[in-house]
């Protein structure tokens, strides 16, 4: 069975609490953080443009459900960048000479 075959690492986090596990999941993710800050942003503001629309609904709507995917997409492409930066860039400004990296 696919749930039989965990490994080591699946089982290292069992028993923490949610805090816990989402302060870890923070710390591994950054983007996580501000991906959730936006989702609690979007529908905030989602409610409250719904409650005193101005427009018809199915138009604000379709401006909501943009603006969200517009955000995941900057999400996605700032933790990319952020990965990309601290694979191939940070490393070459760490301090250390290159015979320090051989040994």
């Amino acid at each position: 069975m696919a749930g039989e075959n965990r490994g080591a690492s699946d089982m290292s986090h069992y028993g923490e609490s949610h805090s816990e596990r989402l302060a870890r999941k923070a710390r591994d993710a950054p983007f996580m953080v501000a991906g959730l800050a936006g989702l609690v942003g979007l529908v905030g503001y989602g409610i409250y443009g719904f409650r005193n629309k101005q427009i018809k609904t199915s138009l604000y709507l379709i401006q909501l459900r943009v603006a969200a995917q517009g955000f995941v997409v900057v999400c996605l492409t700032a933790g990319v960048g952020y990965n990309l930066y601290n694979r191939f860039v940070a490393p070459k400004f760490s301090s250390g000479s290159i015979e320090d990296k051989k040994e």
